[in-house]
């Protein structure tokens, strides 16, 4: 059987970007963004299209359309037409989610098809990490003639951190911290995951106090010019506008906004020197999979998660 590929990719705009390539094959576009909000363990199911439409509608006035979610699922029903799966994602947390939960689900299907992974970040020569779509025509074609087979133990691994993410313990995380996979960023991207809970002297997240030394050492003009520089180095994230607008919104207790300028606070100043925990200032319930933000301290010194006094009684 000649060569036809399913290709997976993390968004519409790689999606297109390929098609103009002429690279060859089908494509199917994940338009989740499941490192936000709870998850289940068995994708294509209707517990887990009922709990993300919820976090959809609550958190971000989001509405999935059902018929559609389920349609397009059907492709993993029967790939026999198909000799490899190309998946196609980057460096970053957001990426990397979905992408265990997309290996995952093809497990559950048992798909058993060749499963490769284009995956960018760091290029050489450029000091910044670049997503596929930022890629020229000759850096992308050459990242898919380079692309990584997935073996047997990687896809053990992404089904087993998916298994775990939609639980609650995600301290099961941490041993993978260091395991060798295919997955290049991967270890980069769970510690990442971990940061992203309270922090158990300030009470916030790694991501939420780099926004606050984003303002500390820059001249930001507005909210809008703040979110324009949390997009652009938020480093493992990769998050989207709409998530990086939600969490300066909830930080807005930290700031002064005036008419020309977004500066620190006392709070803020507080809460970067970790004078204080603010843990019950941030109006911030959100879920990551199985684990509520607000169930969880991350203590540094024990680089683990430990129960907020709320939830240990």
């Amino acid at each position: 059987m000649t060569n036809r590929f399913l290709h997976i990719t993390n968004g519409s705009c790689l999606t297109n970007y390929l098609k103009d390539l002429n690279i060859r094959g089908e494509f199917f576009t994940w338009h989740e963004m499941l490192s936000e909000g709870p998850t289940c363990e068995i994708v294509d199911s209707q517990q887990f299209l009922n709990i993300r439409k919820a976090f959809l509608s609550d958190f971000y006035q989001i509405e999935i359309d059902e018929y559609a979610f389920q349609e397009d699922l059907k492709i993993f029903n029967n790939l026999d037409d198909y000799s490899d799966i190309i998946l196609w994602f980057e460096y970053d947390l957001f990426c990397h989610v979905n992408l265990i939960a997309i290996i995952s689900l093809l497990q559950q299907k048992n798909v058993s098809l060749p499963l490769s992974l284009v995956c960018s970040g760091r290029i050489k020569g450029v000091s910044e990490l670049k997503s596929l779509s930022e890629l020229n025509e000759s850096q992308l074609i050459e990242h898919f003639d380079n692309r990584i087979v997935l073996t047997e133990n990687d896809i053990d691994t992404a089904s087993i951190l998916w298994k775990i993410y939609c639980g609650d313990n995600h301290n099961l995380i941490k041993p993978y911290i260091l395991k060798s996979t295919s997955f290049k960023y991967l270890n980069s991207c769970l510690k990442a995951h971990l940061k992203r809970f309270p922090d158990s002297q300030n009470g916030l997240s790694r991501l939420e106090k780099h926004i606050l030394e984003i303002v500390h050492e820059q001249d930001i003009k507005s909210k809008h010019h703040l979110l324009g520089y949390v997009l652009n180095y938020q480093g493992y994230y990769g998050y989207g506008d709409l998530q990086i607008e939600r969490i300066i919104d909830y930080l807005e207790f930290f700031f002064n906004i005036n008419k020309n300028e977004v500066v620190l606070n006392r709070f803020g100043h507080e809460a970067l020197n970790n004078k204080q925990n603010f843990f019950n200032h941030i109006d911030n319930n959100i879920s990551f999979g199985g684990a509520k933000r607000s169930d969880y301290y991350f203590h540094q010194k024990q680089n683990k998660l430990i129960n907020t006094t709320y939830n240990a009684h």
